[in-house]
């Protein structure tokens, strides 16, 4: 049974395994949001599979290489 967590949940049990840890809550929310970490939805809730994060977090995937102007967004002139 996978231990499905919330990210308030999921970082608590980071930082109870690693008191140390650079990990932070923006940093999972953002990676949560950008689907490089998977959830699930339940209600209203976004739920992350712990074992599956440690898994991402110990194995990260290589950074694509960002372009210097996002594109397809409308950026403000002057």
């Amino acid at each position: 049974m996978p231990r499905m967590r919330t990210l308030e949940q999921a970082h608590a049990m980071l930082t109870e395994a690693d008191p140390q840890t650079a990990i932070t809550k923006h940093y999972l929310y953002t990676a949560m949001r950008s689907g490089a970490i998977p959830t699930v939805r339940a209600g209203n809730k976004r739920l992350v599979n712990y074992d599956r994060l440690l898994e991402i977090l110990a194995n990260p995937l290589p950074q694509q290489e960002q372009p210097d102007e996002p594109s397809g967004k409308i950026r403000r002139i002057g």
